[in-house]
């Protein structure tokens, strides 16, 4: 018989197969029930949790590589802004923990490749082991850069937090490691000028916020495609932090200048080359010594012929008399000869012991009068001039002590030769990675600067382009007239606009001669000196200082579930 009288409710027959009770205009989501019949949400799938890890892990991996990649020896400078968007995009809006993971495989991916040619002859060991070590530094950057994305204006703040990683790194540990400096990759860039205004801090500042600028200008057009608004402010900023690096520079341009200020002088830029790369030439000391006094030689006889102007002073690299001349009368009377032949003062650099002290030292050595001015080289390079914690490390790897024996001793007054009125400053080697080492110089009434080096440890490898390029940001820092002296290449003239004008070979003998202009206006950033980045470090700490106490009132404004 057929019921025609209204229907009862089916929701309890729902309940038995798990569901909730049918309640029209809820929509019903996947849920478990357990035996205490508690609605949980279905955990995700584990593939889908391993994808959500792993993808943001490679994408920052890759960014960084991407960054290495605007480094020279290529002139890619601009890779340098996709590099930090695409780092933008992984960190916005993530927690501390994750920027902290995410900054470490960036600086992993960035660092790996580009300071690769540290361990070309000892080994992967030491390589390794100061990556580990400098992408700590990211690893704090990509966690503080995390927790301001969440900041109005954050590009601004997360660019100050980059600078102020920079700027720890060139300062600890063991008197810091600036390789890797943003503005190092800039040698060839737009913002090349900025260098100029603030020196490093500026120049790196404007490049990194002009990355994060352009992913957030990226975002805010999407997300305005996708709800036709966004805030007027965040647009603003958005746009301001990709201009206004860029007009900048363009305005920071009559700051460089080739102009002489003081007249010129003819230098000259001896390249002797090495018998062989690597370690061991250190061990042919007296050839290295012979090849330079050869070319200084050669060099005279073309001078004699007429083929070139005579030079008022000689460069000499780093290590060219690694005998030495104060001990040695053989390595005395070789320069003395040179120096004779072509007829004016060598800047020498010789390795001399004095006073018990090893010491890394530029000699200017007259033709008449011989050695009458001295160098001392002030920022040692550790694990290569002298070996930190040596007893702790010889006890892990005896090889480390018996390549460092015996640990140089630092200097501790700028160097600056008067050379028959012209001042030229020294800044050698590794010490032109160092904003003091340089800049020194120029507050000390430096007209030039001349960075000797020796690159032959290294072989062929891509540290030889990366120095190069850092004195071309030095030159337009503090628009000087610079040169490179290296024992086996690449040895350079560079104009005050970065601009090179000449350069060797690797691994040739050959010398430069050019008429170069004298300087004695000092930019901005050679004025202000340290307080660019002083101040942009202020800024991140504020930055990072507003984020963490905007998080603090929130979880307390948050009532507790």
């Amino acid at each position: 018989m057929r019921h025609t009288g209204p229907r009862a409710p089916r929701g309890p027959r729902c309940r038995r197969r798990g569901r909730p009770p049918y309640t029209p205009g809820v929509t019903v989501t996947a849920t478990s029930v357990d035996e205490s019949d508690q609605v949980k949400p279905l955990a995700p799938a584990p593939r889908r949790v391993w994808l959500e890890r792993l993808l943001p892990a490679l994408a920052a991996a890759l960014f960084g590589v991407l960054l290495y990649v605007s480094f020279p020896p290529r002139t890619l400078w601009w890779l340098a802004l996709p590099a930090f968007a695409g780092f933008g995009w992984l960190l916005r809006g993530r927690s501390w923990k994750a920027g902290l993971g995410l900054g470490y495989l960036f600086g992993l991916g960035f660092l790996l490749p580009l300071l690769v040619w540290t361990g070309v002859e000892v080994g992967p060991g030491p390589w390794i082991a100061l990556v580990v070590i400098e992408a700590v530094f990211v690893a704090l950057v990509g966690a503080g850069v995390a927790l301001v994305s969440r900041l109005p204006g954050w590009p601004v703040w997360a660019a100050a937090l980059w600078i102020a990683g920079e700027a720890a790194r060139a300062r600890a540990p063991f008197s810091g490691f600036p390789w890797g400096k943003i503005a190092f990759g800039q040698a060839d860039g737009v913002f090349l000028p900025l260098a100029a205004t603030g020196g490093t801090p500026v120049l790196g500042f404007a490049v990194v916020l002009c990355g994060f600028g352009l992913y957030e200008v990226v975002r805010l057009a999407v997300e305005r495609q996708r709800t036709r608004s966004v805030q007027r402010s965040a647009a603003a900023v958005a746009l301001l932090s990709v201009a206004v690096p860029v007009a900048g520079a363009l305005a920071a341009r009559p700051l460089v200048s080739d102009k002489a200020e003081n007249g010129t002088v003819t230098v000259a830029v001896i390249q002797g080359n090495v018998p062989r790369a690597g370690l061991d030439f250190n061990s042919q000391r007296r050839a290295v010594l012979d090849y330079h006094a050869r070319e200084t030689e050669r060099l005279a006889a073309e001078v004699k012929a007429g083929k070139v102007d005579r030079p008022d002073f000689v460069l000499w690299p780093e290590n060219s008399s690694d005998i030495d001349p104060f001990a040695n009368d053989d390595a005395r009377e070789v320069i003395d000869t040179a120096a004779k032949a072509i007829g004016a003062p060598i800047s020498v650099g010789g390795v001399v012991e004095r006073g018990g002290k090893l010491l890394n030292e530029q000699i200017l050595w007259d033709p008449a009068k011989g050695p009458l001015q001295t160098y001392d080289k002030r920022q040692i390079q550790p694990f290569g001039e002298y070996l930190p914690l040596r007893s702790m490390i010889g006890a892990i790897n005896s090889e480390w002590t018996s390549m460092v024996r015996q640990d140089f001793s630092r200097g501790s007054k700028p160097g600056v030769f008067d050379i028959d009125g012209t001042k030229v400053g020294l800044a050698t080697c590794y010490e032109a990675a160092f904003d003091w080492a340089v800049r020194d110089t120029v507050t000390d009434g430096a007209q030039m600067i001349s960075v000797p080096s020796n690159n032959a440890t290294f072989d062929r490898s891509e540290m030889t382009y990366q120095q190069l390029a850092m004195s071309r940001v030095r030159a337009v820092e503090h628009s000087r007239t610079v040169t490179v002296p290296v024992t086996s290449g690449v040895s350079a003239i560079i104009m005050p606009d970065g601009t090179i004008t000449q350069k060797t070979g690797m691994f040739v003998a050959d010398s430069l001669v050019q008429k170069v202009p004298l300087r004695s206006s000092e930019t901005p950033a050679t004025k202000l000196g340290i307080l660019p980045e002083m101040t942009l470090v202020l800024i991140a700490a504020g930055g990072l200082g507003w984020a963490i106490g905007a998080g603090a009132r929130k979880r307390q404004d948050t009532p507790a579930r």
